[in-house]
């Protein structure tokens, strides 16, 4: 039985390779489409980015103000035995990024290479593996934030551009939503949960996450949607308590802002009873459990959908001509694959196993010999012409056997009568095999 970490890592190798293949899903047969994954959705400031953040374990992806995320950012993490962090893209493989600052820098510099400097959107994913010994084995696409109003900067079709972009992740029924939403905030309004019921209306898909915790007025509490009640999912709600800007602004890491998250539930009256099932770390242990048995459920139909599309391909191939290799041996290995496939379906003309073959055969029936009578062999091989051939090969010296000169003379002569009814009768198959395989009728 495959392990977790195999199970996620195949699939993490699988989505790299559709990106290479320029396959970001869409129209048509969408391997990516098919691959389970866990899209973030949240609308701008719903704290999204510092969920990741916190998932991680370390500052990397760009902050500002309006759309930051404006391409999708495939992030996989891979939890090691020990050592450095370190991060790779997947558009720099040779490249390794111990400073996360560069890895931010990254992030916006190849945003721009698409985009360029101006707040459009891309729908060509950016992948960024993570290794580290304090992440469990996830993998997250991070989306752009759903917005309502186009600023300045902004093109009016902004606002249907994000949510078409979000809608395609998350309306396959392969993806696991990571609704994000701000405690603060009444969850009627929220953006990610309005999309998410919209596209999963039974919540089968749907992970709510609750930001924001310790911002709520005081005398209220958020206990009816972590508990279910104001809005019921299948899996449990689960809330966060990120760093505030200014400890964000202070360089607080990470690791001191996981313990005081986790110490903000434990102390608190109205979450205390909820605090092993609250925070960051264990939202990432959820998510990395449930994508390892949605994976296990999908691997059949996964494997179905590349088996269909390698035959796809390869009928493509057969239709338009493989390659050929450029060594030497690989060419002679492909004609004579060649030959023997041409030699298997003539074979089957001939037997009757196809149409045609009675045609071939009057070929070498009727027109062949027709013209082999019209030769004049009889003149050739007459009794004086022998004598005269070997006379001029061999002089006139005694022989006890036949002279060899002149038998080859006289071979090579009939031999250059028969080239011409031979070619003849070559042509006439071509043109019959033409009309049996093309229905078309060869050059002159």
């Amino acid at each position: 039985m495959a392990t977790m970490d195999s199970l996620i890592g195949l699939v993490n190798k699988i989505q790299r390779a559709c990106t290479v293949l320029g396959d970001h899903g869409g129209e048509g047969l969408s391997l990516w489409e098919a691959l389970p994954s866990v899209a973030v959705v949240g609308g701008q400031s719903s704290g999204k980015s510092s969920v990741l953040e916190s998932i991680v374990g370390r500052d990397f992806l760009p902050r500002g103000s309006g759309i930051v995320t404006r391409r999708p950012l495939v992030l996989q993490l891979h939890k090691t035995d020990g050592g450095a962090e370190y991060a790779e893209f997947l558009h720099a493989p040779r490249k390794r990024f111990t400073d996360f600052a560069a890895v931010r820098k990254e992030i916006a510099d190849e945003t721009d290479r698409i985009t360029g400097k101006t707040k459009q959107i891309s729908n060509i994913p950016i992948h960024l593996s993570i290794y580290s010994p304090h992440v469990v084995n996830l993998t997250l696409i991070d989306l752009p934030g759903l917005t309502k109003v186009a600023v300045e900067g902004q093109p009016e079709s902004i606002v249907q551009d994000i949510e078409n972009m979000v809608r395609s992740y998350v309306e396959k029924p392969n993806c696991i939503i990571l609704a994000i939403s701000p405690a603060n905030q009444d969850i009627a309004t929220s953006d990610a949960i309005k999309l998410a019921r919209e596209v999963d209306p039974t919540g089968e898909r749907t992970f709510g996450v609750l930001t924001k915790l310790d911002l709520m007025d005081q005398g209220t509490n958020a206990l009816d949607v972590l508990e279910g009640r104001a809005y019921r999912l299948q899996h449990p709600w689960v809330g966060v308590v990120n760093r505030s800007q200014a400890e964000i602004n202070k360089n607080v890491d990470m690791i001191n802002a996981r313990r005081k998250e986790q110490e903000y539930f434990e102390h608190s009256p109205e979450y205390s009873h909820l605090a092993h099932k609250m925070g960051s770390e264990y939202l990432a242990k959820l998510l990395s459990k449930h994508l390892e048995v949605v994976i296990r459920q999908k691997i059949p139909s996964i494997i179905a959908l590349i088996n269909k599309t390698i035959d796809e391909i390869n009928a493509e191939l057969d239709r338009i001509g493989r390659p050929i290799a450029a060594d030497g041996g690989a060419q002679l290995y492909t004609i004579l694959e060649m030959c023997r496939a041409f030699d298997k379906v003539f074979k089957e003309h001939l037997d009757g196993g196809r149409p045609g073959g009675d045609r071939i055969y009057g070929v070498f029936d009727h027109q062949l010999p027709a013209a082999m009578k019209k030769l004049p062999l009889d003149r050739h091989l007459s009794t004086s012409n022998v004598r005269k051939v070997v006379a001029e090969a061999d002089g006139y010296q005694p022989h006890l056997i036949a002279p060899e000169q002149g038998i080859r003379r006289l071979i090579d002569g009939s031999l250059g009568y028969f080239k011409g009814p031979a070619e003849a009768t070559v042509d006439a198959v071509i043109s019959i095999w033409c009309i049996l395989l093309l229905g078309l009728r060869p050059q002159p």
